[in-house]
């Protein structure tokens, strides 16, 4: 058990709860990321099978469902989502928002 008591193991168990709170996080961004590959995947798939077949132009109306439902699931996390080591630097980001926001 976890004395704290003592600044060190008080800073630890902080340290411990922000870093699940920021993985909690990472996580939640990472699902867009997902949401946003299978939107692009299924919705191109469905265009050129609609090419191939009769031409219609019946892709739209799942288009803009689920566009907007991907809109709801949050555009706003895309912005940090490039590169190398994304899980990575969105941790660090992320105790580092939490660490100041927990300074206040």
């Amino acid at each position: 058990m976890i004395d704290l008591n003592t600044p060190a193991a008080a800073q630890r168990a902080d340290d411990i709860a922000l870093r699940r709170q920021a993985r909690k996080r990472v996580e939640m961004k990472m699902g867009f990321l997902v949401h946003l590959m299978v939107f692009v995947c299924v919705n191109g798939g469905l265009y050129v099978l609609s090419n191939l077949h009769d031409g219609a132009r019946w892709t739209s109306i799942p288009l803009w469902g689920w566009g907007l439902g991907l809109a709801i699931h949050g555009v706003v996390t895309l912005v940090s989502l490039q590169g190398q080591g994304l899980r990575e630097r969105l941790m660090e980001a992320e105790l580092k928002a939490l660490r100041e926001r927990a300074a206040r």
